[in-house]
C-alpha cells in the first residue's frame, strides 16, 4: 500500500488537511463546468519543459529535467522532496481580472501536489497520493476583480521519493503573457518496432517525438486508432499473418508524415505468443562490465544461448526503480545503437534478451506497493527502450515475495502477458517453499519462464531426500533440482545454474560433462550418481552459466558441450 508521510509539525499538517479540503472544493467545482473557450490560450510557458527549468523555479535546488519518464515530447520536471523541502516547482502566470482558469498537469509519483496560489479569491490545489504511471491532476481557479498574475505549482511531500511532472496548462483567457509560441507539426516517429504478439495481437512501440501530443496508428494502410503514449497494441488481427504498420505523430498544427513501415507477424494459433522460449534452452548471463573476461558485443553470444540476460540493471534513488546503462567505454567503444540493434538480430534468429536485475552487489528493494510499481514502471520503460524481452531476477540479498510477486503481476500486464521472466537464486533460497524466493517462483508460476538457480558458491547442501550432498558433484545438481521439481515448478521452469569456467565463480565449477550427466539424470534416469529421482522430468528446460564472457574466455566449452545436449534432450 502507500507509505503514509511521516509526521510533521501542525503547520505541514494543516497543509495536506488544506489540500484534501482543497481537493473536494475542486471536484464540486469541476462537476459543473463548462469547456474553455475557443480563444484560450496556455498562459503557462515552458509548459513541457522541452526548455529545461525556464520559467520555472524549484526550492531547494530540488528540480531538474528529465527525458524519462515523459509524457509527451523529449523533456519531464523530476523533483526531489527532502526531510525539510517538499519540492515546490513554480511559475508566476498573467490572468485576467476576474476570469476563471482550468489548471492541469500530469504527475507521476507518491503524494504529487498541483495548485494556483494569490488568485484574489480562493487558492486551490488537489493532489494523488499516488501516481505509478502518468496521471492527470485538474483544478479551476477564478481570478480577484483587481489580480493579473497568480503562482502556480506542484510540489511533492516530505521524506517522499522523487515525483514528475508534465504538460502543464493554465487553461483560460490571455491575461497578456500570451503562452509558447504556437506548435509546428512534429516530426514523424522513429524507432518503430514490434514486441509481443499473440495469434491475434502485435504490441509495437516507438520512440516519443518532441511537441507531439498524440500518435496515430496504421495497419495495413488504414487508421487503426490513436493513443498519447508511445506504445499500442494492435489486436483483432489474424492468426500466422504478416502486416504493415506504421504511426504518425499529432499536436494542435496537424499529422506528421507517417514513419516507416513495419512489417509483424502474428503468432500461429494455439500458440502463447512470443517471444517463445524453446522447449529445451540454454541461458548464459552477458557482462556489462569488464572484469577480465572476453568483452563481448551481444552479437559476439554464440548461438547456442537461446535466453541472454543483461547483467545488470542499477537501483536509482526512486524505491524499487531500476536503471539501465550500457558501458560503452568498459565495453570497447560498443554504442547504444549497436547493442539495440544486436537485440532485434538475437530475437530475428528466436533467441530473448532480458535484463538483469540484481547480482551479487545488486542492491534493489521491493518491499511495499509504491516501490512495486516502481520496480514494474521503471522495467517497462526500459523494455521498450532498448527491446528487451523481459526481466531476470538475481536479487542475492533476499526479497519480499508479497511485493515482488505484485511488481512481476504489474510488470506482465504492462507487456501484454507475453514476458520472458528468469530467475536466478541462490542455493539457499530454494531450500524450502517457505523461503522468499520460492514464495515468489510460485506466487508467479503462471508467468514464470524458468528458474536457474545457481550451484555454485554454496558449500554441502541438502537434497530432496534429506540427505546432504557435495558442491560440485551429479548427486549434488540433481538432489537439489528434486527440491523445486517436487515443491511445486513445472518441468519446464526448472533449469541448472553453474559457472561457465573455474574463473566465473568462487567454488562449484564442474566440467560440463557433469552438467549433461545431471540433464540425462533429471530427464531420461541415466547417468545418474548415488541419487536417483523417483521419477523423470523430460520436460525440464534446461542449463544456465555464469557468464558468455567468461564462456568466451575458455573458448566457449561450455556452451560448445552443454548447448547442443541441452537442445537434444527429449
Amino acid at each position: 500500500m502507500p507509505r503514509t508521510p511521516h509526521p510533521r509539525p501542525a503547520r505541514r499538517r494543516r497543509l495536506l488537511a488544506a489540500a484534501l479540503t482543497a481537493l473536494a472544493a475542486a471536484a464540486a467545482t469541476l462537476s459543473g463546468s463548462t469547456p474553455a473557450a475557443a480563444a484560450d490560450v496556455n498562459a503557462a510557458r515552458n509548459a513541457g519543459y522541452e526548455s529545461g527549468l525556464s520559467n520555472w523555479t524549484c526550492s531547494a535546488g530540488s528540480g531538474s529535467t528529465t527525458g524519462s519518464p515523459v509524457h509527451s515530447g523529449t523533456g519531464a520536471l523530476k523533483a526531489t522532496p527532502t526531510a525539510s523541502d517538499n519540492a515546490t516547482c513554480s511559475q508566476t502566470v498573467a490572468v485576467k481580472p476576474g476570469a476563471t482558469y482550468r489548471l492541469s498537469a500530469y504527475v507521476q509519483g507518491s503524494y504529487v501536489y498541483l495548485g494556483a496560489s494569490g488568485t484574489g479569491t480562493t487558492d486551490v490545489s488537489t493532489w494523488t497520493p499516488s501516481a505509478a504511471d502518468w496521471q492527470q491532476l485538474s483544478t479551476t481557479f477564478t481570478t480577484g476583480p483587481t489580480t493579473t498574475s497568480v503562482t502556480v505549482y506542484t510540489h511533492g511531500w516530505y521524506g517522499q521519493p522523487a515525483y514528475y511532472a508534465d504538460d502543464f496548462s493554465v487553461l483560460g483567457p490571455d491575461g497578456g503573457g500570451g503562452t509558447d509560441p504556437g506548435p509546428q507539426v512534429p516530426d514523424a516517429p522513429g524507432g518503430l518496432t514490434a514486441g509481443a504478439v499473440t495469434p491475434s495481437s502485435v504490441a509495437l512501440s516507438w520512440t516519443p517525438v518532441s511537441g507531439a501530443t498524440g500518435y496515430t496508428v496504421y495497419r495495413d494502410g488504414t487508421k487503426y486508432g490513436t493513443v498519447n503514449g508511445t506504445s499500442a497494441t494492435v489486436s483483432g488481427l489474424a492468426a500466422a499473418t504478416s502486416y504493415r504498420f506504421q504511426v504518425s505523430a499529432t499536436n494542435a498544427a496537424g499529422e506528421s508524415a507517417r514513419s516507416a513501415p513495419l512489417t509483424a507477424t502474428t503468432a500461429p494459433s494455439g500458440s502463447g505468443g512470443t517471444p517463445a522460449v524453446p522447449r529445451h534452452a540454454v541461458t548464459g548471463y552477458w557482462q556489462n562490465f569488464n572484469n577480465g573476461a572476453t568483452v563481448q558485443k551481444i552479437s559476439d553470444v554464440p548461438a547456442q544461448y537461446d535466453i541472454i540476460a543483461v547483467a545488470f540493471a542499477d537501483a536509482t534513488t526512486t524505491p524499487g526503480a531500476v536503471t539501465f546503462s550500457l558501458d560503452s567505454a568498459g565495453l570497447g567503444g560498443y554504442t547504444v545503437d549497436q547493442f539495440k540493434a544486436d537485440i532485434k538480430a538475437k530475437q530475428a534468429a528466436g533467441k530473448s534478451v532480458v535484463l538483469s536485475v540484481g547480482g551479487e552487489r545488486g542492491t534493489v528493494s521491493v518491499n511495499d506497493s509504491a516501490s512495486a510499481a516502481n520496480f514494474a514502471t521503471s522495467l517497462y520503460t526500459l523494455m521498450q527502450q532498448y527491446g528487451f524481452d523481459g526481466v531476470d531476477i538475481d536479487l542475492e540479498n533476499g526479497l519480499n515475495p508479497t511485493y515482488m510477486s505484485q511488481a512481476l503481476r504489474s510488470l506482465s500486464q504492462k507487456a501484454g502477458g507475453h514476458l520472458v521472466l528468469t530467475m536466478a537464486p541462490q542455493t539457499l533460497d530454494m531450500q524450502s517453499t517457505s523461503a522468499g524466493y520460492f514464495q515468489t517462483a510460485l506466487n508467479v508460476k503462471d508467468i514464470l519462464t524458468v528458474v536457474n538457480m545457481q550451484y555454485y558458491n554454496s558449500g554441502s547442501m541438502l537434497g530432496c531426500d534429506g540427505k546432504v550432498y557435495s558442491q560440485g558433484t551429479v548427486d549434488f545438481l540433481t538432489a537439489l533440482a528434486c527440491i523445486q521439481l517436487e515443491g511445486g515448478l513445472d518441468p519446464s521452469q526448472v533449469g541448472l545454474g553453474l559457472p561457465a569456467s573455474t574463473r566465473g565463480a568462487g567454488s562449484g565449477y564442474v566440467d560440463p560433462s557433469v552438467v549433461n550427466a545431471a540433464l540425462d539424470c533429471l530427464t531420461k534416469g541415466t547417468a545418474c550418481g548415488s541419487f536417483k529421482p523417483a521419477r523423470t522430468y523430460p520436460g525440464l528446460r534446461g542449463a544456465m552459466t555464469w557468464s558468455t564472457n567468461w564462456d568466451a574466455a575458455s573458448g566457449n566449452a561450455w556452451s560448445n558441450a552443454v548447448g547442443p545436449h541441452v537442445h537434444g534432450l527429449p
